[in-house]
């Protein structure tokens, strides 16, 4: 048995190779500084770097390390069965005791809260933030500071650390460096009322929590596996005037075919020159079909040149399909010198939220140029449990992030995401793009509680108004009727309106109406008429998608046309570049309306203005779906006014003035949900998230009825419960990688026997455009019926046997398709 020769933090079982305590915490602090230097407060990221892990100076530690590695022999007195207990001692607490203590002496308020943020970081780095108080007053945070010597061995750590360590400690603690950066911090946030000014100390702390882990997690992971520093994006300043070229002169080839697309160039030259502004949060308002895509890369790669930015994240709605345009984007800024290593897409979360080094490599932290991602994501790294979101929330600092139709955002969580997206552009030197055809006001909503701060002539465009009207390309006509359209009647008006315009796309609300409505219309289409029938949803894949899509298209072709339909769920809405001559809609809000209208006669090349219809179905069950059937209430209220009084909307159904008062309507009438209220079963009392993420009032209550005194700490979030009762969508989804076509097949062998890291960690990349997510009834059905099973035993990745995958529906928790033969 070798002897330990140094207090050791990690060791490499393949070359029997250590790293001491002093190198991880030096390498730690390293990176948490950078990462925390984006927001000017380098000190503090350096210190909970040099402290985080102290607690593995303790003998009790390195007793288990020893005896885990092989290291001190079973008969020797030291040796602890090392199995029983992985992640039960303590090595985090004494750091963070050590930040409480150290700076005790210092009294003003920015030491205090600086103390108690990185005290609270450190604290809970393994575990996700832990509440200050918890939702009915018990005192967390102190209790954690106040953990017994027996348990943290405090003493003896700071007894046993390195030299070096101790010294750069008392540098940070010498130079004031800690309180001056802070100082200017807290200095901006007393300008906000307590609750929003407690909100962004909140979101602070979660920033500097999110600078720890990643640094803390990278560095493990390129110790314990050397190979995968090299598959991390350089961190040095991007230089985005490369493909700043390439976008331009890729724009330049564009033919200006007609009206459509000379408005489109204008909305370009607009966003164009737009970059120059400083950072601000801005709105880009342009109808559907306006060219959004490209024109707002055009002023983010550009605002990012100016303002030396880190990055560029596009925030695309849950629903929709984000690959259409991060494949337009990587197709003109990648080439065959820099493919893979621009544009990232990060559609689910495929790997689970643990500390193997696998898993610290393989989440996907944004670490890439410009990152496609969706709202849930995006919400999931500003609020949710755990570390592997949180890890992300540094890489949103000095970024460009455009939200790709806005108003999806959920109803719940507008004053914490208001609150969220204030703190990014101000605080964090971030500059946010609200991009959509309806602006959803998010600006106008309640000012106290959180509302969006735009900054002064906030719109891109000059004329809204007169771009809608020169945009305008669809007829939209209200075919509701009282009793509602059975399924077969639905389906003999998309083969009549097939006849009429010769492609027609049916938007439905739910995946059990796409299906049947699909079968409906296929029965019909083999006695009727020869013309091809798409189905699309979110069951499938990603990439079968994309696959269904260019079928699609080439359909549509105007040089060579042949008759389509296509029936899908309202993903085709966002995002998807697409012209039917016809499209359907079953009701729903008039944003989806809006939406819908988007993909008919979307170029303007038809002679005659597009046919949009509104639908009332007789058998919908939107009971579970409460935004979709609210909206659709609030639209049709405004539906029924317009009909009354058409010239007060300048007879536009889905312009700008109409939408308003949708808004108006379903907005402010669903006020009292825009806190995020919960329940007692969810905190062990009723009451809301943004206050459980700001004052905490119902909390601080219990505490000083049960203590007859306020609490000893100023920041008095219950974090984690707020975090575990964070959902973005209803529930929680799961991804699960799907044997979609050969490549599927191939993406699932390959990571079943992939043990390299840095093929692992390309696999995985791959895998997210043949990956789909479910939600916890379905992964329990597939559980129950032995369907998925893990590429490898321990990795928490999830993929489907092939007979659960049907070509033309997607995932199904019944076999619909023949076991897969291998050949051999």
């Amino acid at each position: 048995m070798l002897e330990m020769t140094k207090t050791i933090a990690h060791y490499r079982k393949e070359d029997g190779k250590e790293q001491s305590v002093e190198e991880h915490l030096a390498g730690v602090a390293v990176s948490a500084k950078a990462f925390a230097g984006k927001i000017g407060l380098a000190s503090l990221g350096e210190l909970m770097g040099l402290l985080h892990d102290a607690g593995k100076y303790s003998k009790a530690f390195q007793d288990y390390i020893g005896s885990a590695v092989g290291q001190i022999n079973p008969d020797a007195e030291e040796y602890v069965n090392a199995k029983g207990l992985k992640g039960k001692i303590d090595h985090s607490t004494s750091g963070a005791q050590y930040i409480w203590r150290m700076f005790q002496d210092k009294t003003s308020v920015e030491w205090h809260i600086a103390r108690q943020i990185m005290a609270l970081s450190v604290a809970s780095h393994h575990s996700g933030l832990i509440d200050c108080l918890s939702p009915v007053g018990e005192d967390v945070f102190m209790t954690r500071m106040e953990k017994p010597e027996n348990r943290t061995h405090f003493n003896e750590v700071f007894a046993n650390a390195d030299q070096a360590i101790k010294e750069k400690v008392r540098e940070c603690l010498a130079s004031d460096t800690v309180g001056t950066d802070f100082r200017c911090c807290l200095e901006r946030l007393s300008t906000l009322t307590p609750m929003i000014g407690a909100f962004n100390l909140g979101m602070l702390t979660r920033f500097l929590f999110s600078t720890l882990i990643d640094a803390d997690r990278l560095d493990s992971a390129h110790f314990e596996n050397p190979k995968v520093q090299i598959i991390r994006i350089s961190k040095d300043s991007i230089d985005w005037n490369p493909l700043i070229i390439t976008l331009e002169q890729h724009l330049a080839k564009f033919e200006q075919r007609n009206d459509v697309d000379v408005i489109r160039t204008d909305i370009s030259t607009h966003c164009a020159n737009f970059s120059a502004r400083e950072k601000g949060l801005f709105l880009l308002t342009v109808p559907t079909g306006g060219g959004k895509t490209l024109a707002s890369l055009r002023f983010a790669l550009s605002h990012a040149e100016k303002h030396k930015m880190d990055r560029i994240i596009y925030v695309i709605p849950y629903t929709s399909i984000i690959d259409q345009n991060a494949a337009v984007v990587r197709k003109i800024l990648e080439d065959k010198n820099n493919r893979g290593k621009i544009v990232l897409e990060h559609h689910s979360n495929l790997t689970p939220d643990n500390d193997t080094w696998q898993s610290k490599i393989l989440s996907d932290n944004w670490d890439a140029p410009v990152v496609y991602t969706t709202a849930v994501q995006f919400l999931e790294t500003l609020f949710a449990s755990g570390t592997r979101g949180a890890r992300r929330m540094h890489q949103l600092g000095n970024a460009i992030i455009v939200f790709d139709e806005i108003q999806t955002i959920p109803i719940r969580t507008i004053h914490i995401f208001n609150n969220a997206i204030n703190f990014l552009v101000k605080e964090c030197g971030s500059t946010v793009v609200f991009c959509t055809a309806t602006q959803p006001i998010l600006d106008k909503v309640d000012k106290d509680k959180g509302a969006a701060t735009l900054s002064d002539n906030a719109e891109m465009m000059p004329d809204v108004s007169g771009l809608f009207k020169d945009l305008c390309r669809v007829k939209v006509a209200d075919e509701c009727k009282n009793g509602g359209w059975q399924d077969d009647e639905i389906a003999c008006r998309v083969i009549y309106e097939l006849k009429e315009s010769g492609s027609v796309l049916i938007i439905v609300n739910t995946k059990v109406a796409a299906q049947s409505i699909y079968k409906l219309c296929k029965e019909k289409l083999e006695t009727e008429t020869p013309a091809r029938i798409f189905h699309l949803s979110t069951s499938m894949c990603p990439a079968h998608r994309m696959v269904v899509l260019e079928e699609i298209k080439t359909c549509l072709d105007p040089a060579n046309p042949m008759p389509v339909i296509c029936v899908s769920t309202q993903l085709i809405e966002a995002g998807v570049d697409i012209d039917f001559g016809c499209v359907i809609r079953y009701m729903a809000g008039l944003d989806s309306i809006a939406q819908a209208a988007g993909r008919c006669n979307r170029n303007g090349l038809r002679k005659t203005p597009g046919k949009v219809l509104l639908v009332n179905p007789i058998n919908e069950n939107l009971d579970r779906l409460t935004d979709i059937r609210i909206a659709k209430e609030k639209a049709e209220r405004v539906l029924s006014e317009f009909s009354r009084n058409p010239d007060k909307f300048d007879r536009d159904l889905i312009g700008p003035r109409t939408m308003e008062l949708y808004y108006k309507y379903y907005f402010f009438d669903r006020a009292d949900e825009m806190i995020y209220p919960m329940k007692s079963k969810q905190i062990g009392r009723d009451g809301d998230m943004l206050s459980l993420l700001s004052l905490n009032d119902l909390s601080v209550q219990s505490y000083k009825r049960a203590n007859g005194k306020s609490p000893a700490f100023l920041l008095r979030q219950s974090f984690k419960s707020a975090a575990e009762a964070f959902a973005a969508i209803d529930a929680p989804t799961e991804g699960i990688i799907v044997p979609y076509g050969k490549e599927g097949d191939k993406i699932i062998a390959d990571l079943c026997g992939a043990f390299d890291v840095k093929k692992q960690y390309d696999l995985l990349k791959k895998a997210q455009r043949y990956s789909v997510n479910v939600f916890p009834n379905i992964l329990r059905k597939l559980s129950d019926n032995q369907c998925i099973h893990e590429v490898q035993e321990g990795s928490g990745i999830m993929y489907l046997e092939h007979q659960y995958y049907s070509d033309e529906f997607g995932l199904s928790v019944e076999q619909v398709a023949p076991m897969a033969i291998l050949n051999g």
